[in-house]
């Protein structure tokens, strides 16, 4: 009776150091820190071609001829739900520059509530294998990740984490007076 016990305390002792029914995504994904990196127009390179489908069914593709905000994310991730409001509000007031999402490492169900409780204004492209294309360049290195695409499709900025209106804004007008 006594190695019963042992053991039973042993077996809820044990099953209560489990991950709570986490992801494997969810405990392997790297958060960012804000941290901003600039480059200079001559050193940039051409963004990979981001097209898919989205989330709403349609079939997207990017046209290179203006500035885009090009946003790493999924539904899962809580700084991605923190920035989800400071992403909408300057999609909003940045009318004229292209937003985009690209759902990483999700379930496209949980996305869409994602994006119906935000309201997110902007498509999201499904295919994460786009992110590849960045490599050699200002790869997503955190989930969120945000790159500043210039007019000409070039990689001219990453926010590795959360973008806060301050360093969003300040990317968008400096990318836009290029």
């Amino acid at each position: 009776m006594k190695r019963f016990t042992i053991a039973l305390i042993l077996v809820i002792t044990l099953t209560g150091c489990g991950g709570g029914g986490t992801s494997v995504s969810e405990e392997s994904f790297v958060s960012g820190d804000g941290a901003i990196t600039f480059i200079k127009s001559t050193d940039r390179k051409i963004s990979p071609t981001i097209s898919g489908m989205t989330l709403s069914g349609k079939n997207y593709t990017y046209t290179k001829d203006k500035v885009a905000v090009v946003n790493v994310w999924a539904s899962w991730c809580s700084p991605c739900r923190a920035e989800a409001p400071t992403l909408v509000a300057l999609a909003k007031k940045y009318s004229e520059v292209e937003f985009i999402g690209i759902l990483t490492r999700d379930n496209p169900a949980n996305a869409e509530a994602f994006e119906r409780r935000f309201k997110i204004p902007y498509p999201t492209v499904i295919d994460d294998s786009i992110l590849s294309g960045f490599r050699g360049s200002l790869s997503a290195n955190a989930i969120p990740t945000t790159v500043i695409l210039d007019e000409q499709g070039r990689v001219a900025a990453r926010i590795s984490g959360v973008v806060t209106v301050a360093s969003l804004s300040q990317l968008i007008e400096r990318v836009s007076q290029e």
